[in-house]
């Protein structure tokens, strides 16, 4: 079967696979040839909806040479969706190779495959619930050091076909619910871990570890820890030593003169294009990259790649440097790309006098794809070319008309990239000086070789200019780094594409940049995330190969961990009912002075005023009793946190539609034979603040993704993703607060401080609520 590369590019995407997905699976001969036998013989049974494609890929990619002669058979039960699962199709493929010479038994393989076996939730529930109340007692004891994988596997040998996924949200959800949110003492390393981290690797281990760190990374705290034990890059100096490192006859002396420069340290760098705000995915690159350097005692360079005057703005190079020191890291040095553009021009007049760049003449549209048609100009003789690019330079050519391109094929196939090309616009850096501009493909090895950095850190989709970051240092004969690749980090839930942000600002969804809503690292900072849960949360993510796509829901567990024993508990009320003691014993209101961490009273105090009018949450009042309610009734009591009484109903009055005005009730002190089921919180002589709630701004995982959200993302917000309402507060609060203070509101949420904060008026964001709700995990 002959496999031609763009009509199965194109095939590819069509049954769900990603653009980057596709590409990677062309790089296989064998399995593009499989998939495209799977989708031709799958299409004769349904239509392939991408769940069915990524199953016919799994089996593409899985299926074993003897028995390449099934996908026939195979396929038309994944598009009949009778092989729904990643389990049931690896149970098609160990049957059918453990009956390699023989007819199938279509009944034994049915029931081998799990066929019209269905799991449903309540019996995740139940088997998980059961495992948790067996080992309750050491949950309790452990803490969140158990190890519930056990556990996981019992679940998965009951239920045979049960989503591994499913099983593992349902016992995140179930011990949440048993321990509570995170403890400070849950977050130190355990004796027996500090202990594994002290043993050094064998040699064979190291070699073993020449790349990426290790998937599991649970038991990581901070970044620095994950640097430090989990990634094996190459040390300064041994660049030959990594696998695709191109070796010339002057390596060894460009590397010893790399040492003397660098005294053998580690030097990194983040490299951001000065063209709009970070976000989520660059807080894991600004993670990686300072972090590695600071864990092994060197430097991490902030350098502005600003080679595209077309884009590029004074706020956006402002925001950059402020979101990296927020996080924590301090650049050893602010660097930018056209600091070198001197030196970038005068290698490129030295790469067309070696023969291996050339002005061309093609546009735009010709050069697109994989497999454009070559250029007629790619042979032009030497002394021409260096005319042609100085005729370039000095601005004798339109935009457009002529760039400069290399003699270098890169990895996915594509042929001559672009080094140089014109655009007739002032550099927010040079002013005039320059009209034609280099592009990252010529820049970014470059500026590394020339400010010496020792890792050159790069997400996965760089993968394919490797070789032409490679190429292009050896063929200049200049110090060449090691380019190493990991997994981008994206989030469902949102877009974090500049001009997506851009529309959703010009549409009026969100306010700005930094609306509390998107995943910009200033949106997050104004909705009061800290920001070394942030990085905690990168840590976690680990520096593997693979992609990684998150629910929000794991970086606002690492937001309630850090804020759990950071934030200063207040009794704030979002939805009053009035409260008055009918025989409350002072002729004014008394101040009480209460911890501010109750759980550790020694770390301070604030006062709040206890009166005879207070209000407490509507939902801590019920006139009729229920089961399993603990709190205010007409027949039952409830406690008054921090005030030592038990308030009992003696009436209720209300308006002429039924709603409660006033809850008259009488108090009694704390006692042995008078204790409450329930302590509330409650406010006296209250300010009035503004609350911000805010849920997930769209309500697709993929907003992007046209399979889930046919109309565009514009048409997938969520209408309730902002709500803003008055919430009571203590008027001691209300006086000290500034932006981007977080506190606590006792049984409500983790609260910050906005910047539209004023005098007179105080704002709030909730930053996230004290647990995860259920139906979101």
């Amino acid at each position: 079967m002959t496999i031609h590369k763009d009509e199965c590019f194109e095939l590819f995407q069509q049954i769900g696979l990603s653009e980057q997905k596709a590409k990677e699976t062309l790089k296989n001969a064998q399995v593009s040839k499989n998939l495209k036998f799977a989708i031709t013989e799958a299409t004769k049974h349904a239509e392939i909806t991408p769940e069915i494609g990524i199953l016919l890929y799994h089996l593409s990619s899985k299926i074993k040479t003897q028995i390449v002669d099934k996908i026939p058979f195979l396929s038309k039960y994944i598009a009949e969706k009778k092989l729904d699962t990643v389990q049931r199709v690896d149970a098609a493929l160990n049957y059918v190779l453990n009956h390699l010479h023989e007819e199938v038994n279509i009944s034994a393989f049915e029931e081998v495959c799990g066929i019209g076996v269905v799991i449903l939730p309540e019996q995740v529930e139940e088997e998980v619930e059961k495992l948790i109340k067996i080992h309750k007692d050491e949950i309790l004891e452990k803490r969140y050091r158990f190890n519930p994988g056990p556990l996981m596997q019992q679940v998965r040998n009951t239920l045979i076909w049960a989503d591994g996924k499913a099983i593992k949200n349902e016992f995140d959800i179930q011990i949440l619910n048993l321990l509570g949110p995170k403890l400070a003492s849950d977050l130190e390393l355990a004796p027996k871990q500090i202990q594994q981290n002290k043993i050094k690797k064998t040699k064979k281990d190291e070699q073993k570890d020449v790349s990426l760190a290790n998937e599991s990374t649970s038991t990581q705290v901070t970044i620095m820890e994950l640097m430090k034990t989990k990634v094996h890059f190459h040390k300064p100096g041994e660049n030959y030593k990594t696998e695709g490192y191109v070796v010339t006859p002057n390596t060894h002396k460009l590397l010893q003169e790399h040492l003397k420069i660098t005294g053998g340290k580690v030097r990194t760098r983040f490299p951001p294009e000065p063209n709009g705000i970070l976000h989520i995915g660059h807080a894991k690159a600004i993670n990686i990259n300072f972090g590695y350097a600071a864990a092994h005692n060197g430097l991490c360079y902030l350098r502005y790649d600003d080679t595209n005057p077309e884009k590029e703005e004074e706020k956006f190079f402002i925001g950059i440097s402020e979101m990296v020191e927020w996080l924590g890291y301090k650049p050893a040095k602010i660097t930018h790309s056209s600091d070198y553009f001197v030196q970038l021009y005068n290698w490129a007049v030295e790469l067309i006098k070696k023969g291996l760049a050339y002005v061309c003449h093609q546009s735009n549209e010709e050069m697109k794809g994989f497999n454009p048609p070559p250029s007629p100009w790619r042979d032009r003789p030497i002394e021409e070319n260096l005319q042609l690019f100085e005729d370039m330079k000095h601005g004798l050519f339109e935009e457009g008309e002529a760039t400069l391109r290399m003699k270098v094929t890169l990895e996915e196939g594509k042929q001559d990239p672009v080094a140089y090309r014109i655009k007739y616009l002032p550099h927010h850096r040079t002013g005039e000086q320059w009209c034609i501009y280099p592009t990252y493909d010529f820049t970014h090895c470059l500026c590394d070789s020339i400010e010496n950095i020792t890792h050159s850190l790069c997400t996965k989709e760089f993968q394919s200019r490797r070789s032409s970051y490679y190429w292009l240092c050896n063929a200049l004969d200049i110090y060449c780094p090691v380019q190493w690749e990991y997994g981008r980090l994206n989030v469902n839930y949102t877009v974090v594409s500049k001009r997506k942000i851009a529309k959703l600002i010009e549409e009026g969804i969100v306010s700005d940049w930094d609306d509390p809503r998107l995943f910009t690292l200033t949106a997050l900072r104004r909705r009061g995330f800290p920001p070394e849960a942030i990085n905690n949360f990168c840590a976690q993510m680990g520096v593997t190969g693979a992609q990684a796509t998150v629910d929000p829901a794991i970086l606002e567990a690492a937001v309630r961990d850090v804020l759990n024993v950071t934030a200063v508990r207040h009794m704030v009320v979002l939805d009053p009912v009035k409260v008055t003691i009918s025989n409350f014993p002072h002729s004014e209101a008394v101040k009480l002075s209460v911890p501010d961490f109750p759980n550790a009273p020694e770390r301070g105090h604030h006062e709040i005023t206890f009166d005879k009018v207070l209000y407490i949450e509507a939902s801590d009042f019920k006139e009729v009793n229920e089961k399993n309610f603990r709190r205010l009734t007409v027949k039952q009591s409830v406690g008054l946190k921090y005030a030592g009484v038990v308030l009992t109903v003696e009436s209720v009055e209300k308006n002429d539609s039924g709603n409660i005005l006033n809850i008259i009730v009488k108090q009694e002190p704390v006692s042995e034979k008078n204790k409450p089921k329930a302590f509330i919180h409650w406010v006296s002589q209250p300010t009035l603040a503004s609350i911000r709630l805010y849920e997930r701004l769209f309500k697709h995982k993929n907003p992007e993704d046209p399979n889930e959200v046919p109309n565009g993302f514009l048409s997938d917000i969520n209408p309730t993703s902002k709500k803003e309402i008055v919430g009571y507060l203590d008027a001691n609060l209300a006086n000290s607060v500034k932006p981007f203070d977080k506190f606590q509101f006792e049984r409500v949420g983790f609260f910050s401080v906005d910047p539209d904060t004023k005098s007179g008026k105080v704002v709030f964001n909730r930053s996230v609520t004290l647990k995860e709700d259920a139906s979101k995990i």
